[in-house]
């Protein structure tokens, strides 16, 4: 790969259409593991101007309002300005439920029991794909740097509406990071995008200043700022009709703005509204914490893991490290491989209680990308000594 180059990754903020979709998914997961450890949840969320549809597979022992939690998840991104005549609106929207229950036949590959056809009586993934997780040192967090930044801003962004409480922001905001990387090292930012919805009667002017100097400047690093670094907001020149209204939004369409910004690969699967029995979940957490560890350990300064599962199997059928030749001397791939698998479990039941999993955190997860947060249990780094041990 070429050491010198510009990469730009991006973040959309908790109103965008297509995160209000995850973050109503999540939430109705969460309301199902409050009561009901064992519940089986793949449940996907359209919005669209004043409707919002839930569909998918539930088998839950949790009681609960679906409606409340709808609205309740609405109301805490922000849609809730009466003055703005807004069409999706936290009490205004109309609901349609179209849950069943999931289907027998996943559910025997999935269960810890043996049926007709089943290879063994082991919990099975509840899916076949490809996962991957990865980690670098590029930033504290130990992600790439483009997507960091890119986040680190709707976050700023949101405090600003949410907690400061700058009267004419609105819930819908994209952002965008573009670094120049001279061999392999991060140089400078090249330009910043923040695209944020607005009242009607604010000035562009305004709008400008104030993404510049509120929140650029004060969440980047400036000494990566050049006299030539652009700032561009509100490209458009107005952006007052969002969320919903403005964009359909699904669950399930941000998968590169949920991991590596598109840095690391991503095996193709979604994140929100399942459970972890569904690998392409809780495998690309576990295969992040694996990585992670890894780059902790100072085995290499650069991990990306690739596992692979079939749907009712109970152990992945291929699993490979790669650190793009920044594995400490003496180490290969193949040996950081073999170490991994002596510290880590990688079968489906086991990821769900090592990480435990099976607890109401998801809507934690939401929102900024589902990793880098250090409350949420992939992101710990306690098993680096023990992956040292085991070379």
């Amino acid at each position: 790969m070429n050491k010198s180059f510009i990469f730009s990754s991006e973040s959309v903020g908790e109103g965008h259409p297509d995160k209000v979709s995850d973050f109503i998914s999540d939430s109705i997961l969460d309301a199902c593991l409050e009561n009901d450890p064992k519940s089986r949840v793949a449940c996907e969320t359209l919005v669209k101007n004043n409707m919002v549809t839930i569909a998918g597979e539930i088998t839950t022992a949790s009681k609960f309002d679906y409606e409340k939690v709808v609205r309740d998840a609405i109301r805490e991104i922000g849609y809730i300005d009466a003055k703005d005549d807004a069409v999706f609106h936290a009490d205004d929207v109309f609901i349609s439920n179209y849950i069943t229950k999931q289907s027998s036949d996943i559910a025997q590959g999935v269960d810890a029991s043996a049926a007709e056809g089943k290879d063994t009586d082991e919990q099975g993934a509840g899916d076949q794909g490809i996962m991957f997780g990865y980690a670098c040192t590029q930033t504290p967090e130990l992600m790439p740097a483009p997507i960091m930044y890119a986040h680190r801003l709707l976050r700023e962004m949101a405090h600003q509406r949410k907690e400061v409480g700058i009267e004419w922001l609105r819930p819908d905001v994209k952002s965008q990071v573009a670094v120049e990387y001279v061999d392999g090292k991060i140089k400078e930012i090249k330009n910043v995008v923040i695209s944020t919805q607005h009242i009607e009667d604010v000035k562009h002017a305004t709008i400008k200043e104030f993404c510049i100097e509120e929140v650029i400047k004060k969440v980047l690093p400036t000494e990566l700022f050049t006299d030539k670094t652009e700032f561009l907001i509100n490209p458009t020149g107005k952006f007052v009709i969002g969320g919903p209204q403005g964009d359909c939004g699904l669950t399930g369409r941000k998968i590169i703005v949920d991991t590596y910004g598109g840095w690391g690969r991503h095996g193709g699967g979604a994140f929100s509204g399942k459970d972890p029995s569904k690998v392409d979940r809780s495998a690309a957490y576990f295969t992040r914490w694996v990585a992670k560890n890894i780059v902790a350990a100072g085995l290499a300064e650069e991990c990306e893991l690739q596992v692979a599962y079939a749907i009712g199997y109970p152990r992945p059928t291929s699993i490979k490290v790669e650190t793009f030749g920044t594995a400490k001397e003496g180490l290969s791939d193949e040996k950081i491989a073999e170490a991994a698998q002596k510290v880590f479990s990688f079968k489906p039941a086991d990821i769900v209680t090592q990480l435990d999993l099976l607890r109401p955190i998801y809507r934690e997860s939401t929102n900024y990308g589902h990793y880098a947060k250090e409350n949420l249990p992939w992101e710990s780094t306690a098993k680096a000594d023990e992956l040292k041990a085991a070379l």
